[in-house]
C-alpha cells in the first residue's frame, strides 16, 4: 500500500498471505465438493445396483411357485416333476463355480449382461413350452445362467472398501428379498387370468430385459476400473487360485508376448482358474466352506418340512403356514437394514458374528423342534429370520476376506456350487429324520449346526480384517 508516496513494505507480507490462505481455501473447497460428488455417484451406483437385485428376485418369484403346478398340468407323474425340479439345482451345482470364475476373466458388466438376456431367454422358452420336454429345454438357459445375484454381490465386492462391504451386501439381500416378498403376490393374481402362466413367465422376460437395459445404462464410471470393466489382471486371479509369484509373473509376461491370441485368452483363463480350482478347495478356507455347507443344509432341513410338521403337531391349515413363512421372509428382508449397528458392536469382525448367529441359529431350531405352543413356534420362526440373515451375508463376506476379493466372482461361484450340494443332500435327509418323527428335521439341522459350531471354534484364525489367508498373501 502507497503512502505519501511511499510503499508501505509492512503490508507486503500480509498481502501475499492472505492471497495464499484464500487460494488454500478455494483449494479446500473444491476438493471437498469433488469428494462429494463422488459419494454421490457411487450411492447412485450402489441404488442401481441394488434395483437389479430387486427386479431379478421379483420375476423369478412371480413364476417358480407355479412351476410344479404347471408342469403336472402338462401331463407329468410326480416322480417326472421331481426330477424335472431337481435338474435345475443340478445344472447350478456345476455352473455356478463356472460362471463366477468366468465374471472375473470378462468382467462384471459382459458376464452380469449374458447372463441376464439368457435368463430372460429361458423363461420366454418356458412361456411357449407346451409339453414336458419344451419345459425342461426353457429351464437349461436359467439353470446354467441365473447366476446375476451371485456377480452383482462379487460387483458389489469390488466397488465398496471391506469394512463396508457387510453392510452393503446386507442391504442389497434386503432389496432381493423384497422382490422376493411381491412377486408370488403378483403371479398369483396374474395366473387366476386366462392362460395366466404364460402371461407371467412373459411378464418375467419383460422384467428380466428391463434388468438387462439398466446394467447397459449403469454409471460404469463409478465402479473401479479394471474389476468391472476390463475383468481382471491374469496375476490377480492366479494368485487367488494358489500359483506362485513366480510362476504369475512369467504368466503374465508371455501373456504379453502372445497378443495375436488375445481372443482365446478369457477361456483359457477360465480353463487354468478351474484346473486350480483344488487349490481353493482344499486351501486353508477348507473350513469356511464346511460350514456353509453345514448351515445351509440346517436352514434346508428346518424349511424342508414346515407346512407338514405344523399341520400334524398343532393342526395349523397350510394357509395360516403360508403366512407364518411371509411374515418370516419379511423380518428376513429387514435384517439386512440392522447389519450396519450390528458389524459396528462387533467391530466389523465378521467371524465372531458368524459364529454367535450360527449359536443362535443352533439354540432356535432345537427351540422350535421342542416348542410345545405355536407362541414358540413364531417365537423362533421370527429370531431365526434374523439370525439366518444375518449369517449368510456373514459367511460371504468371510469368504470374500480371508480369499481376498480379487477374484470374488470365483469365490462366491464356489460357495453358491457348495449350497447347491447342500440342496441335493437336504431333502434325503429330510426324508429319513421324517420317518423317525415330524420334528427330526430340525432336530438333525440343529445337530448340523452344532458341529459348523464346533468347526468355527477350533479354527479361530480368520477374522474380518485379519484374514491373511495362504490365498491372499501369496
Amino acid at each position: 500500500m502507497e503512502l505519501g508516496g511511499h510503499w508501505d513494505m509492512n503490508s507486503a507480507p500480509r498481502v501475499v498471505s492472505e492471497t495464499a490462505e484464500r487460494k488454500q481455501e478455494r483449494k479446500t473447497g473444491t476438493e471437498a465438493e469433488a469428494a462429494d460428488s463422488g459419494a454421490v455417484r457411487a450411492r447412485r451406483f450402489l441404488l442401481c445396483l441394488y434395483l437389479v437385485g430387486f427386479l431379478d428376485l421379483f420375476g423369478v418369484s412371480m413364476v417358480v411357485p407355479l412351476l410344479s403346478l404347471h408342469v403336472k398340468s402338462l401331463g407329468a407323474s410326480p416322480t417326472v416333476a421331481g426330477i424335472v425340479g431337481s435338474s435345475y439345482g443340478i445344472l447350478q451345482l456345476f455352473s455356478s463355480t463356472l460362471v463366477g470364475c468366468w465374471s472375473d476373466v470378462v468382467g462384471r458388466r459382459s458376464s452380469l449382461l449374458a447372463c441376464i438376456l439368457f435368463s430372460a431367454l429361458g423363461y420366454l422358452l418356458l412361456g411357449a413350452a407346451t409339453n414336458v420336454f419344451l419345459f425342461v429345454l426353457a429351464r437349461v438357459p436359467a439353470g446354467i445362467f441365473k447366476h446375476t445375484l451371485s456377480i452383482s454381490r462379487a460387483l458389489l465386492s469390488d466397488v465398496v472398501p471391506e469394512k463396508e462391504r457387510p453392510l452393503v451386501i446386507g442391504h442389497f439381500n434386503t432389496a432381493s428379498g423384497v422382490g422376493f416378498i411381491l412377486g408370488p403376490v403378483v403371479g398369483g393374481y396374474l395366473t387366476e387370468l386366462e392362460d395366466g402362466f404364460y402371461l407371467t413367465a412373459f411378464i418375467c422376460f419383460l422384467v428380466f430385459i428391463l434388468n438387462a437395459g439398466l446394467v447397459w445404462f449403469f454409471p460404469w464410471r463409478e465402479a473401479k476400473p479394471g474389476s468391472t470393466e476390463q475383468g481382471l489382471p491374469l496375476r490377480k486371479t492366479h494368485v487367488l487360485l494358489g500359483r506362485s509369484h513366480d510362476a504369475v509373473q512369467e504368466a503374465a509376461t508371455s501373456c504379453g508376448a502372445r497378443a495375436s491370441k488375445k481372443a482365446a485368452r478369457p477361456w483359457v483363463e477360465v480353463v487354468l482358474a478351474l484346473r486350480n480350482m483344488k487349490n481353493l478347495l482344499f486351501s486353508e478356507m477348507w473350513d469356511i466352506f464346511l460350514v456353509r455347507l453345514l448351515m445351509a443344509m440346517a436352514v434346508m432341513l428346518y424349511y424342508s418340512n414346515f407346512v407338514l410338521a405344523l399341520e400334524e403337531r398343532f393342526g395349523v391349515r397350510p394357509k395360516v403356514t403360508g403366512y407364518l413363512i411371509s411374515y418370516s421372509s419379511m423380518l428376513g428382508a429387514v435384517a439386512g437394514l440392522a447389519l450396519g449397528p450390528i458389524l459396528r458392536l462387533y467391530k466389523h469382525n465378521s467371524q465372531a458374528l458368524l459364529l454367535h448367529s450360527s449359536i443362535l441359529t443352533c439354540t432356535l431350531l432345537l427351540l422350535y423342534s421342542l416348542a410345545p405352543t405355536m407362541g414358540a413356534v413364531v417365537l423362533s420362526s421370527t429370531l431365526l429370520s434374523f439370525s439366518t440373515a444375518i449369517g449368510r451375508t456373514c459367511i460371504t463376506d468371510l469368504q470374500l476376506t480371508v480369499g481376498g476379493a480379487q477374484a470374488s466372482g470365483t469365490l462366491i461361484g464356489v460357495g453358491q456350487s457348495v449350497t447347491a450340494v447342500g440342496r441335493i443332500i437336504a431333502p434325503l435327509l429330510s426324508g429319513v429324520a421324517q420317518e423317525v418323527s415330524p420334528c427330526g428335521p430340525p432336530s438333525l439341522g440343529a445337530a448340523l449346526a452344532l458341529v459348523a459350531i464346533f468347526i468355527m471354534s477350533l479354527n479361530k484364525r480368520h477374522s474380518s480384517g485379519d484374514g491373511k489367508s495362504k490365498l491372499k498373501s501369496e
